[in-house]
C-alpha cells in the first residue's frame, strides 16, 4: 500500500484528533458563550490550531475529569518531598484562585473554574496520606540530632589551583592520605574521557566500574554517575569524588551526537524552509519566486524540479541537482522583490553593477590584506595544559559547531598572520565562550586583549561574565563605561597604558585615540552592526597588525557577504546548547498578570 502522507504532530498530554476536538466543541458550547472572532480559543481549536495556553482547558477534551496524578503512580512509590510543599501548595491555590477571579470573564480567554484543573490543598494533602515519603528540609536540627554522627564528612578543599605551579597537589595529598577506595564521578562518556586526562597528570589510571559497590580494597575507580558533590563514607571508608569538587560547579547536560554537525553551506542553501510564492535569486536568470516542487521526465529520466515563476507567468524548473545555483532573497520585504524577465538584460546589467561595486571593496580590502601581509603578526603559542584546565571549568558541553568556531579561531591566532574572523550566531548559542578561550589563549601570551560592545549594558554584562570565568586565574579584567567615574576611567586608562589590565572591556570609548595599550594582541568586537561610520573606520586600521574577533547574531549585508566570498573567514554557530527553549515572540497589551504568567 502506498502512503502518500504522514503528518507528525506535537506531542500533548491530551488527544488532538477530529474525535477530541468535537468533544472539546461540543463541552465549549455547554460551559462558555461563542465569539465568532477568528483568535478566540474556540474558533482556534476548531480549525485544527492549538493557542498557546491550551493547557488551561485541557479537561474540555475528556469526557470524564482529570484524574489525579497519584492514579498513575506504581504500588509502593516513594515521594521525596524538597521544601516547604504546603507553603507552595498555598501559594500556587491563591494565585489560580486570583488568576480566575481576574481572568474568568475575559470573552476571549473565558477560564474553568480551578477545581477542574488541579487539586485543592486539602485534596493534595489527603492524597499524600496514601504514599510512603521523604521530607527534604534546610531548617536546623535540633541540639541533640546535629550531634548525632550518621557516618558521614563533608570532602576537604580539593579544587584544581590553576594558577598553581602544581594544581592538583590539593588532591594528590588526599589520594596519598585516605586508605580506602575513592570513586570518581562523572555525568556522561565524554567527561570521564576528560577525568581520566586531568588524573593522568599526577598518575593516576582509575578503574572503570559500573557501580558504587564494585569499588573495593584501597583502589581507584571511575565511573558515570550523576551526584552534586562528594563526601566521605567514614562507615565503608569510601570517598566519593565529584567532578564538581575538582572543577567547580557543572549543570546538567545531555550528551551531543559528535556526528550531528551542520555544515554553513547547508545553512545557508538549504530550501527546505521556503514556502510557496517567496522569491528566490537564480545565478543565471534573477529574481523569480518559489512555486513548489514537480516531477517531470526529460530525456526519458523521471526526476524533481523546482519550479520558479518569472514576469510575464514565465517559468523555469531547476534539477534538484542544480540548487547550488538557487539563494533566498535578501533585497528587502518579500513582497516587494521584483521579477525579472526570462532572457531580459535586466539581471544582467544588475550584476554588472554589483561587481563594480565588488571591485571597490576588493580594492579597499587588498590594501588591508596587502599591510597584513607585509607586517609578520604575533604568532600565539598554545600551552594545552593550561589551556584544559581553564576548558574544564565550562560548566557546559560545548555543542559541535561551538567547538568547530573555537578550533578555527585558535588555530588563526596561532597563524603568524593577524586574524580576522567573524563568528555568527543566535543569542544565547555560546558565542562569548568562543571569545572568553580566545582572550584566555592571549593572556596567556603575556598580550592585553580589548572587548568591543555597543552599550553600557552589554559591557556591564560582558564584564560581570569575564570576571566570573577568569575568577580562579591571575588575570586583571577593568571596565570603560558611564558606571565609571572620570577618575577611574583615568586611571583605568594609566594602567592599561603600563600593562598592569589583562583585558579593558568598553563602548566606542576604547576607539578613542586616548587609550593606549602597552600590548595589545586580540580586539573582540560585539554586535558589530551597532557602531557608526567612524567606530568601523577605526576598527578597520587597527585590522592590519591586530588579531580581531567579531561576534554577530544579525551580521551587515556587506559582511556577511565578505564572510560568504571567503574576503573574511566565517565561523556559525547553528546547534543551541542543551534545554536552550527557543524565543517566542507574543504581541500583548501590557497587563501585570500577562508579565506575572509568563514569568
Amino acid at each position: 500500500e502506498e502512503v502518500e502522507a504522514i503528518n507528525l504532530l506535537p506531542a500533548h498530554e491530551f488527544p488532538t484528533d477530529k474525535a477530541a476536538i468535537e468533544l472539546f466543541r461540543s463541552q465549549w458550547r455547554d460551559t462558555f458563550e461563542v465569539k465568532r472572532d477568528p483568535e478566540h480559543i474556540y474558533q482556534q481549536v476548531s480549525k485544527g490550531t492549538l493557542p498557546a495556553g491550551i493547557e488551561y482547558w485541557q479537561p474540555l477534551f475528556f469526557s470524564e475529569p482529570l484524574p489525579p496524578l497519584f492514579s498513575y503512580f506504581p504500588a509502593n512509590t516513594l515521594l521525596v518531598n524538597t521544601g516547604d510543599l504546603e507553603t507552595s501548595a498555598e501559594r500556587f491555590q491563591a494565585d489560580t484562585l486570583a488568576r480566575f477571579e481576574n481572568r474568568g470573564v475575559d470573552p476571549m480567554r473565558p477560564l474553568l473554574p480551578p477545581q477542574s484543573l488541579w487539586l485543592r490543598v486539602d485534596e493534595l494533602f489527603s492524597e499524600l496520606k496514601n504514599w510512603p515519603r521523604v521530607q527534604l528540609k534546610t531548617e536546623h536540627l535540633p541540639t541533640k540530632a546535629a550531634n548525632a554522627n550518621l557516618g558521614f564528612q563533608k570532602l576537604p578543599d580539593l579544587a584544581v589551583q590553576a594558577q598553581q605551579k602544581a594544581p592538583l597537589d590539593a588532591l594528590r595529598k588526599f589520594l596519598e592520605t585516605f586508605d580506602g577506595p575513592v570513586v570518581f564521578s562523572v555525568e556522561s562518556e565524554g567527561r570521564r574521557e576528560a577525568l581520566g586526562e586531568l588524573l593522568a597528570r599526577i598518575k593516576i589510571a582509575p578503574q572503570r566500574i559500573m557501580r558504587l559497590d564494585e569499588a573495593s580494597d584501597r583502589g581507584r575507580y571511575l565511573m558515570i554517575g550523576a551526584a552534586e558533590h562528594g563526601f566521605v563514607d567514614k562507615v565503608r571508608n569510601l570517598a566519593l569524588i565529584c567532578e564538581s569538587d575538582l572543577l567547580g560547579e557543572r549543570v546538567a547536560r545531555r550528551r551531543q551526537d559528535s556526528r550531528r554537525t551542520i555544515n554553513p553551506d547547508t545553512l545557508i542553501r538549504n530550501l527546505a524552509e521556503l514556502h510557496i510564492g517567496q522569491p528566490v535569486v537564480h545565478l543565471e536568470h534573477g529574481v523569480g519566486r518559489y512555486a513548489g516542487m514537480t516531477t517531470l521526465e526529460a530525456g526519458g529520466i523521471t526526476g524533481e524540479y523546482l519550479m520558479l515563476t518569472y514576469a510575464n507567468d514565465a517559468k523555469l524548473y531547476v534539477p534538484v541537482s542544480s540548487l547550488h545555483l538557487i539563494s533566498r532573497y535578501a533585497g528587502g520585504a518579500e513582497e516587494n522583490a521584483p521579477l525579472h524577465k526570462l532572457g531580459g538584460d535586466a539581471w544582467s546589467r544588475a550584476r554588472q553593477k554589483a561587481a563594480e561595486k565588488v571591485r571597490d571593496v576588493a580594492a579597499e580590502l587588498l590594501d588591508i590584506y596587502a599591510q597584513r601581509a607585509a607586517k609578520e603578526g604575533f604568532a600565539f603559542k598554545h600551552d594545552r595544559e593550561q589551556y584544559q584546565l581553564f576548558c574544564d571549568s565550562f560548566p557546559f558541553e560545548t555543542t559541535p559547531d561551538q567547538a568547530q568556531a573555537i578550533n578555527a579561531v585558535l588555530s588563526d591566532m596561532c597563524q603568524p598572520l593577524a586574524m580576522d574572523r567573524l563568528v555568527c550566531g543566535d543569542v544565547g548559542f555560546g558565542k562569548t565562550e568562543v571569545a572568553m578561550r580566545a582572550a584566555f589563549l592571549a593572556v596567556d601570551n603575556h598580550k592585553q586583549v580589548a572587548v568591543l560592545v555597543p552599550t553600557t549594558l552589554l559591557a556591564q554584562q560582558h564584564y560581570d561574565n569575564f570576571r566570573d570565568r577568569f575568577a580562579n586565574w591571575p588575570v586583571r579584567i577593568e571596565m570603560i563605561s558611564r558606571f565609571r567615574s572620570a577618575k577611574e576611567q583615568t586611571q583605568i586608562l594609566a594602567e592599561v597604558a603600563e600593562g598592569k589590565i589583562d583585558i579593558l572591556i568598553g563602548t566606542h570609548k576604547l576607539l578613542q585615540s586616548d587609550v593606549k595599550f602597552k600590548d595589545l594582541g586580540l580586539l573582540i568586537v560585539d554586535e558589530e552592526h551597532r557602531f557608526g561610520v567612524r567606530h568601523k573606520e577605526r576598527i578597520k586600521a587597527m585590522r592590519a597588525n591586530v588579531d580581531i574577533l567579531t561576534l554577530t547574531a544579525t551580521p551587515i549585508p556587506r559582511t556577511l557577504n565578505m564572510a560568504m566570498s571567503g574576503m573574511r573567514d566565517l565561523s556559525i554557530i547553528a546547534t543551541p546548547p542543551a534545554r536552550r527553549l527557543a524565543v517566542k515572540t507574543f504581541v500583548r497589551e501590557y497587563d501585570s498578570l500577562v508579565v506575572r504568567e509568563a514569568i
